[in-house]
């Protein structure tokens, strides 16, 4: 079921924010809730073409596990969902992408994603108290770039992986297409220096939705693995006090979540076949999160009284002394 009364050609108020009974900051944005058949629920713009950014990492690993690479590679669980992470540079994202690179023959130095201080705090102080640099394994990406060198030594593609020219870029091309059911309406450069293609909402919550119904043959056994990779190790997904952690581990293993920059999150119901993708369009953190879990609750598949709920979404927001100084609310007629 298509519900049209909930869409336009501009992007939707989705979620608000309340201080002393006056609505002070909105968040708007497109939403599409899709299942093999296309569209269910929608709201803004479904044809809005956006970036995915991070949050079509399973999208990018795909190459990686339907060519038999990560099988012959000997690749677990675990690595798979460092493939699709974007992850706090902690130590047990560190040491695990270090040890792949290890077994692979290859070194910190054949990345290509750069390096920055870890979001992990005990990391980020072990290396300041340390006078340690961060290195290229700490990068949110690092799982995901050791992926495409899995990929690029089969390939014997030459070390600059990330080209948009390169095999494994081409590769990535190919299945982003594929499954999102469109040609790409553009590209550019992604935060860790891989390209980034541009699709609608719509095509984007189709592929996710694809990833919740996988078909038979590779590409659906590879489709299933990286789902069931990304539910079975939520913190390598993210991390400690992150959202796609926290609300995959409250799911129990029953749905996939992954946020991307400038306000994307996508997520895949392999229960009910159903995926999600959403961009709020001042790109906050804060307003994809909120509504993120405002979906989760309509579909059902997040308690109402999950403390996550108050966390990201209906929960006081407070000011250094703890007081509440308002609240996040979501827009009438979102979702319910």
């Amino acid at each position: 079921m298509i519900v049209r009364g909930k869409t336009s050609v501009t992007a939707a108020n989705l979620i608000e924010l309340w201080r002393g009974g006056v609505l002070e900051s909105h968040h708007r944005g497109h939403v599409v809730i899709a299942d093999a058949n296309g569209i269910v629920e929608a709201w803004g713009n479904p044809g809005a073409v956006i970036y995915p950014r991070s949050s079509c990492k399973m999208i990018q690993a795909l190459p990686l596990v339907e060519s038999g690479t990560a099988e012959r590679a000997g690749l677990g669980s675990e690595q798979l969902a460092l493939a699709c992470a974007s992850h706090n540079g902690a130590r047990m994202h560190v040491e695990r992408v270090g040890r792949w690179l290890e077994g692979l023959g290859l070194a910190e130095s054949d990345l290509r994603c750069g390096s920055h201080l870890p979001n992990d705090g005990d990391e980020r102080r072990r290396l300041v108290c340390s006078d340690d640099a961060p290195c290229q394994l700490h990068n949110n990406c690092s799982g995901k770039h050791a992926g495409f060198l899995t990929l690029n030594k089969a390939l014997g593609g030459d070390a600059d992986y990330v080209a948009i020219d390169h095999p494994v870029q081409r590769a990535v091309r190919a299945a982003f297409e594929d499954v999102t059911g469109a040609r790409v309406a553009g590209w550019g450069i992604d935060g860790c220096s891989a390209p980034n293609f541009a699709c609608s909402v719509e095509s984007l919550a189709r592929a996710m939705a694809g990833f919740a119904t996988p078909g038979p043959g590779a590409r659906g056994e590879a489709q299933h693995r990286l789902v069931e990779a990304m539910m079975a190790h939520p913190e390598l997904v993210a991390g400690e006090g992150r959202a796609c952690t926290e609300l995959m581990r409250a799911m129990k293993g029953e749905v996939a979540v992954k946020t991307g920059a400038e306000g994307v999150f996508v997520a895949i119901l392999p229960r009910r076949g159903l995926g999600i993708a959403l961009k709020i369009t001042d790109g906050a953190t804060r307003g994809s999160e909120a509504a993120i879990t405002a979906l989760l609750v309509h579909l059902g598949v997040l308690e109402p009284s999950s403390p996550l709920v108050s966390r990201y979404l209906s929960g006081p927001q407070v000011n250094w002394r703890g007081l509440a100084t308002g609240e996040l609310r979501c827009a009438e007629g979102f979702p319910q």
